[in-house]
């Protein structure tokens, strides 16, 4: 089985059922199908094999959604960027992955112009949201040939909506490659095969208790594995997946929940919390709202009681995970009053440990870090094995790959599973993990800024927020303002530190480093 087998199964079953709706589009099961099947062909029909690599830079749209099993459908691996990426981090990620092809919003033209210059591999641009190529994106590829491959009309055009699933592949095959923080600035690219998002699926389902009749309302980045996995899921039982863009108009998405009668709301901390400050919600019909999911962070237990009284018939689910694995955890509803501050148990087909410094299990109560066993236990990091082998291991018991979660976490006597700290400095905030040495080097590139150091802080809305110790060069002076200004301009908006403290120095250790803990 593969990842677009989700789609056309329920095609096949449910082929006039409403399966996607995004602004005024609505899709069919059929229709969807249909598309994707034309995208594919026309993708083959630009030269795209199996295994190569296609950049989705797009927002929450139809055309994203189209891509991805068009792209799988091709044999190809899709890999899905947040449209506020920057250039520079785009240029990294499409020269790190061997990207052969790039779909990017014709407004995104500014960031692209200098982001797909000089990369390795890239030789199609597919454009959306216009008729034209827009004239003052300027690139030179190696060899001085590029072929830009005009506009998305023009690719559905030219693609066969007969031809079905093109390519033969087998689910051991990458389905995508997820680009998360990693603690070197740079993101890496968590490898994501076929059996590892089906085994992920059946399992979230499962727990969730999904069913045909759910309709599901995502708001959530489809660059975001929680967003995006929401289609997966959806298209796997057969339901109605509504796409949303933002959380900036809170009214708006309340409203959407009460037109299309959603029964499933995956959310952040930061949009519980959102929600928890909204006025007049009883003036809305939420009664179909059957679940709530919350992961990205843990749920501040405040908010989890809040939205008890709220939506006291709606089961609210807290889970954990990370991309390595998609999700490991889970705490069933009827536990949420009992030990709200618990992530809850594995979920199903899923196994894991609390292990301490020298390997051992750890007893009930101790703490040690979350390691997993299971078949949603990723590949590994793309073009980076030594990672990977600090990351993924290999049990010398079992003989087989384990995931070292870098999370410590502890065990009670029944078993439930408590988030204790995390192991290294990434920081979790608004649902996104955060490379402080990303921000650091950002903030070093100012010309004011001696030394930089960036670090998380308890935020009971972002979980964690980003906090920056700035050290001035001598006779040079900064302001918060022109801090916040500079990253604005050079970051994406979940990267911009909401504080900024500024020291004459900052505590070194003996070794000269900077030493974060005494900061903290």
């Amino acid at each position: 089985m593969l990842v677009q087998h989700f789609l056309e199964r329920s095609a096949e079953r449910l082929p006039e059922k409403v399966a996607l709706v995004c602004g005024e589009d609505r899709l069919t099961y059929a229709q969807l199908n249909r598309r994707a099947d034309r995208f594919a062909s026309a993708l083959i029909g630009l030269g795209i094999r199996r295994h190569d690599r296609v950049v989705v830079f797009l927002e929450n749209t139809v055309e994203s959604v189209i891509s991805l099993f068009g792209i799988l459908k091709a044999g190809a691996i899709f890999i899905m960027l947040n449209p506020g990426m920057k250039s520079r981090k785009l240029h990294y990620i499409l020269n790190d992955s061997g990207a052969r092809m790039l779909i990017a919003d014709t407004c995104k033209g500014d960031v692209m112009s200098e982001a797909i210059t000089g990369t390795q591999d890239l030789s199609h641009v597919i454009w959306c949201q216009g008729v034209q190529t827009p004239e003052n994106i300027v690139c030179e590829m190696p060899g001085g040939e590029f072929k830009q491959s005009a506009t998305w009309s023009s690719i559905m055009e030219e693609g066969d909506p007969r031809a079905g699933s093109h390519v033969p592949s087998i689910d051991v095959d990458l389905a995508t490659i997820i680009y998360t923080s990693g603690s070197t600035g740079m993101p890496k690219g968590v490898m994501e095969a076929h059996s590892n998002v089906i085994s992920a699926a059946q399992s979230i389902t499962r727990y969730l208790e999904n069913v045909e009749d759910d309709v599901i309302l995502n708001i959530l980045p489809l660059s975001f594995d929680y967003g995006l996995y929401q289609i997966f899921m959806s298209c796997l039982f057969g339901g109605t997946l509504v796409l949303e863009r933002y959380f900036v108009y809170p009214f708006q998405i309340i409203k959407r929940i009460q037109q299309e009668r959603a029964t499933g709301f995956p959310l952040v901390p930061t949009i519980a919390a959102i929600l928890l400050q909204m006025k007049d919600l009883d003036k809305f019909d939420l009664s179909s709202l059957r679940y709530i999911s919350n992961t990205g962070a843990a749920l501040p237990v405040a908010n989890i009681r809040k939205l008890r009284e709220i939506f006291p018939r709606v089961k609210i689910f807290s889970m954990y995970g990370l991309t390595e694995c998609k999700r490991v955890s889970y705490l069933p509803p009827k536990e949420l009053d009992r030990i709200p501050d618990s992530v809850g148990i594995p979920m199903p087909n899923v196994e894991v440990f609390v292990v301490d410094d020298g390997g051992q299990e750890a007893g009930p109560g101790e703490t040690g870090e979350l390691v997993v066993r299971g078949p949603n236990v990723m590949q590994g990091y793309w073009n980076a094995p030594e990672e990977t082998a600090l990351t993924f291991r290999q049990d010398g018991f079992r003989k087989e790959t384990v995931l070292y979660t870098g999370d410590l976490f502890r065990r009670d006597a029944e078993g439930y599973l408590y988030f204790v700290a995390r192991k290294d400095d990434l920081i979790k905030t608004k649902g996104e993990r955060v490379s402080p040495k990303e921000v650091e080097e950002m903030l070093c590139y100012m010309d004011d800024v001696a030394e930089a150091v960036v670090t998380g802080v308890p935020d009971d809305i972002f979980g964690q927020a980003i906090k920056a110790f700035i050290v001035p060069r001598k006779g040079h002076s900064l302001t918060e303002e022109d801090i916040v200004s500079h990253c604005q301009k050079n970051l994406e908006p979940f990267l911009v530190p909401r504080y900024v403290e500024f020291r004459d120095h900052l505590p070194k250790t003996a070794s000269g480093k900077i030493d974060k803990k005494q900061l903290a």
